[in-house]
This record gives C-alpha cells, sequence and structure tokens, in this order.
C-alpha cells in the first residue's frame, strides 16, 4: 500500500496510479455535492454550473454561516455514499469527475464508471466532521444557493487526509472484500457458537 500527495483537480493518471488499501492526502480544489443538486443535474437535466473536469468531489451538505460576501465554515461532514451511487456514472462519463470522497461506499454502477474512466472512491472515517471541517480553508463560491444546505460548494483545501482507496479504477472494491471476508467467515463463527 503507498501514500499519495495529489493536487486536485486530479488527471486521469493520478487516480489510475491508486490502488484499494493506499492513502490520499489532498490539497487544492474539492466540490460539495449531494441528493438534491444532483437531482437537479441529473433528472431534472440542468447543466452543472461550474466545470467538473478532473473534480474531486464530496457528499455533503455543510453547516455553514452566511457572512459579508460568502460563507464560512462551522461543521462539515461528509454523508453516505450509497443513496447517489446512481449518480456517479453520469459524473464520471459526462463531467470528468475523477473522484468521490464519502462513507460506506457505493456499488456495482459506480465500480464500472470507475473501470471505465479512471475514477476512485476515497473513503472518511464516519463522525470525523471536526477534523473535515480544519482541512478546509475556505469556502471560494456556491450555486444553487435555492438548494441550501444541498447546493455545489467549492472548498480550497489543504491536507485533506489520510482518505483511503476504497473503491479503484481496477475493479476492486474494499467494502465488497470486507463483506465477502465476513460471509467466509460465518460458518465458523456458527460451529463455534453450536449453530447449524
Amino acid at each position: 500500500m503507498a501514500e499519495y500527495r495529489l493536487a486536485a483537480p486530479l488527471s486521469e493518471e493520478d487516480v489510475r496510479a491508486l490502488k484499494v488499501g493506499d492513502t490520499v492526502i489532498l490539497d487544492g480544489i474539492i466540490f460539495g455535492i449531494r441528493d438534491a443538486n444532483l437531482i437537479r443535474i441529473f433528472d431534472g437535466k440542468v447543466p452543472s454550473p461550474v466545470d467538473l473536469t478532473g473534480a474531486a468531489c464530496i457528499h455533503t451538505a455543510p453547516n455553514v454561516r452566511k457572512v459579508e460576501g460568502g460563507y464560512e465554515k462551522v461543521c462539515i461532514g461528509t454523508t453516505t455514499s450509497g443513496r447517489m451511487d446512481r449518480f456517479t456514472p453520469g459524473l464520471m462519463g459526462e463531467y470528468g469527475v475523477r473522484a468521490i470522497i464519502g462513507k460506506a461506499g457505493q456499488y456495482e454502477a459506480s465500480m464500472e464508471a470507475m473501470q471505465r474512466y479512471g475514477g476512485v472512491y476515497l473513503a472518511i472515517v464516519g463522525g470525523a466532521a471536526a477534523w473535515e471541517t480544519d482541512k478546509i480553508e475556505a469556502i471560494e463560491e456556491v450555486w444553487w444557493e435555492d438548494l441550501m444546505p444541498e447546493c455545489i460548494w467549492k472548498f480550497r483545501v489543504k491536507d485533506f487526509g489520510p482518505l483511503i482507496v476504497a473503491m479503484d479504477s481496477h475493479g476492486n472494491n474494499l467494502y465488497f472484500d470486507i463483506k465477502k471476508t465476513a460471509v467466509d467467515a460465518l460458518p465458523g463463527v456458527f460451529e463455534r457458537l453450536g449453530i447449524s
């Protein structure tokens, strides 16, 4: 397993070098996305107001404070990614997104998109919102404020990580591997418990 420091936006070469189990620290720009803005883009067929080519996108609906000239961070945590699995193929194929940052992983549709387009899923440990917030230096822009807090957010980050490569562009999925290991261990567990 290797450790990488990458600057976002990311290239296909950056992403294809990553393998499940590697760790990544990100600097640069990441975009906050979530259900409402993704539904608007893909179900409502409203084009993204920002160029996402090479983007790292984090599943979040941040807690922010309105200030003169924009917003300041209060608490920016990550939400569970599974329910947004259906949007990942479009994000990567149509918009050129390279990385999804979230918790709890995604499924087959996302795995196929990551292999095809050169994408990766970077996992954050749940409950790490205070740490994430600290690594966000600034909220630089926001689009679709009518969806607050599920707008599209532009965050500038420094030392954002370590993130775990949980799904890579080679068809590997850490969540599926762990599930298989657990299922394979069940007969031995049942035997030790005297359950047949």
